[in-house]
């Protein structure tokens, strides 16, 4: 019976969706101690970290986009141009993201997804652990989840 009093919706709408993110935030808040206590502190909110490999005239060879919250490193994107992999490029930027994360930020553990197709090799010789693999995601692909514990 609830259901006839509302009509659903599914027209992308960014004032509802923030709408929804503060009460979900509120209520995820409410019910646990852990999110309480960040309230509040820098600890509360992302913080972008960014790990560029350039050479003189600033070509890109390689870069480390992601993020520290709540005492995790979150790596989103690592990416190394073909012609410079091999050589430790991208170890050297997750290593450099790795270091910024416990040393000034206070990280303790790392987090990230790849595709069988990209590197989940490479992140398990930099120490990283499959967590989860998500088959036929999307299909035909395999999606991992893999974790790391800092300093």
């Amino acid at each position: 019976m609830v259901c006839r009093m509302f009509r659903l919706e599914t027209e992308v709408d960014k004032a509802r969706r923030d709408l929804l993110r503060t009460r979900l935030r509120d209520t995820n808040t409410a019910a646990s101690p852990i999110l309480r206590a960040l309230r509040g502190t820098p600890g509360e909110r992302d913080v972008p970290l960014h790990v560029w490999a350039v050479n003189d005239t600033d070509d890109l060879a390689g870069g480390l986009v992601g993020y520290t919250w709540a005492t995790w490193l979150h790596v989103t994107y690592l990416w190394v141009d073909e012609r410079h992999r091999g050589r430790g490029l991208g170890a050297r930027l997750l290593a450099q993201a790795e270091h910024i994360a416990t040393t000034s930020r206070g990280c303790s553990a790392a987090r990230l997804e790849t595709w069988d197709f990209q590197a989940p090799r490479f992140y398990v010789k930099q120490g990283y652990e499959v967590v989860c693999a998500v088959p036929d995601y999307p299909p035909g692909v395999t999606e991992y989840m893999l974790t790391k514990r800092l300093g």
